[in-house]
């Protein structure tokens, strides 16, 4: 159970900020953060006693107590150079940066946009025009006690709606950079297609060098008919920050999501990815890749329900855990009654570089329907022998070897990433963390 010290400072911290929050004018936001407010204080933080957060304890950030930041507090100094050194050519798509979770439009860079796309800040909007917002914002499908929380402190994020038969060729990159030790930050994107439409979005978070503080971001994702939106998330955070994150997509007839979801920094790390098939036809790919060391953690939590026929979900995750990291994946597919003709696979594959290092996968598969074809699996194993002694059987040392396997093992998740400069970029991360990954680079 959550101490009534840490409830307490957690209900102060929201009293104390009220009022700064946009949308104080809403009646049916004010309600809706006061209602996830008071579900926080009901539940509290989860425990390890709740089996969705069995092997995830999320005590150290309840004891940190980080405080959530003001407009007036969220400064962006120190924020170009991290900027330059994730993004420095910004020329190409379209880039909305924001610094310490408030929008920052003297670093982003927007390119001409089709007639009727809106593509901006959360805060603004709600500010301006708020709308259209109202039947998507508060909705709480797939939402945990940290998306509560995120709805009651939401200040800002992205806002983007396309419209009827509308294709957005740039991709959209949101960056989210924090430069502050102490603070909390709530990120609200949502990403609104209307049928027909297409849009591919970056969403990447990274803080600086060994600040601590608590990023707890929310993505909603709504399709309509025959729409599409291909979603990469890249989490570079800072050694010690926590990062709690939620992407919940509603999918419309025929409509198609895809995620890819790279965890690469941060202390503690949870992913809870979901999408319900509200229609015939639909299709999802989660895709995932972790790669962790120290005492890092890693959580993905996914959920496909397939609520109507037709459907078709793929999802592959892989994970290369060194140290005395630890990773968790619980990858749950519901194939809900007369949800027909589904199409479900689901894997898991972990690649253990240190006998200290631990893996807890657990793919579910839940089907109520007769005539679908559904699969799973998972594995957890070390460097292949085999495989090592074949590459030194031909004069390659041992370092590069493992090296070499490594790389070809992580590189089967970044392969299928579509986004060329994204791919690119994760390439040279991932060489970067390799022992002998220069020589690889020079032999790819």
């Amino acid at each position: 159970m959550m101490s009534l010290e840490s409830r307490e400072r957690t209900l102060a911290d929201y009293a104390r900020i009220a009022l700064t929050l946009p949308g104080t004018h809403l009646p049916w936001l004010v309600q809706g953060r006061n209602a996830a407010l008071e579900r926080f204080a009901q539940s509290g933080y989860p425990t390890v006693r709740d089996e969705d957060w069995k092997y995830t304890n999320v005590s150290r950030i309840e004891r940190q107590a980080f405080v959530a930041l003001t407009a007036a507090d969220a400064d962006v100094e120190g924020a170009d150079a991290l900027l330059q050194s994730l993004a420095p050519d910004r020329e190409a798509g379209h880039w909305l940066v924001f610094v310490n979770g408030r929008y920052a439009p003297a670093l982003s860079r927007l390119q001409p946009l089709p007639d009727g796309v809106v593509l901006g800040s959360l805060e603004q909007a709600l500010t301006q025009a708020p709308e259209p917002l109202q039947p998507y914002l508060i909705d709480r499908a797939g939402q945990t006690v940290f998306g509560e929380l995120n709805t009651a402190f939401m200040a800002d994020g992205a806002w983007l709606h396309v419209p009827r038969d509308t294709v957005i060729t740039q991709p959209i990159h949101l960056l989210f950079l924090t430069t502050q030790s102490g603070v909390a930050i709530y990120p609200r994107n949502l990403l609104v297609a209307e049928s027909g439409a297409r849009a591919t979005v970056v969403e990447h978070y990274a803080g600086v060098e060994n600040a601590a503080y608590l990023t707890n971001a929310v993505t909603q994702i709504f399709t309509a008919g025959n729409a599409s939106i291909e979603h990469y998330k890249l989490q570079q955070e800072s050694a010690q920050a926590f990062h709690i994150a939620g992407i919940h997509a509603q999918q419309k007839q025929d409509s198609s999501v895809e995620s890819h979801s790279i965890s690469l920094g941060a202390l503690l790390t949870r992913n809870d990815i979901t999408t319900r098939f509200d229609a015939t036809g639909c299709e999802v790919t989660l895709n995932g890749l972790y790669l962790v060391g120290g005492r890092q953690h890693v959580d993905n939590h996914t959920r496909v329900d397939h609520a109507s026929p037709s459907g078709t979900s793929n999802e592959y995750y892989r994970g290369v855990m060194d140290g005395a990291s630890r990773a968790v994946f619980n990858g749950k597919v519901i194939v809900h009654p007369g949800a027909q003709k589904t199409n479900a696979h689901q894997s898991n594959h972990n690649l253990l570089l240190s006998r200290e290092a631990e893996v807890d996968t657990k793919p579910q598969l839940e089907i109520y329907a007769d005539d679908v074809q559904c699969t799973h699996g998972a594995t957890i194993g070390q460097i292949d022998d085999e495989q090592r002694f074949y590459l030194r059987s031909r004069g390659i040392e041992d370092a590069m070897a493992q090296s070499l396997l490594v790389h070809a093992f992580a590189h089967d998740v970044i392969e299928r990433i579509r986004l060329q400069s994204l791919r690119q970029r994760l390439e040279q991360i991932l060489f970067a963390r390799l022992p002998q990954g220069e020589r690889i680079r020079e032999l790819t």
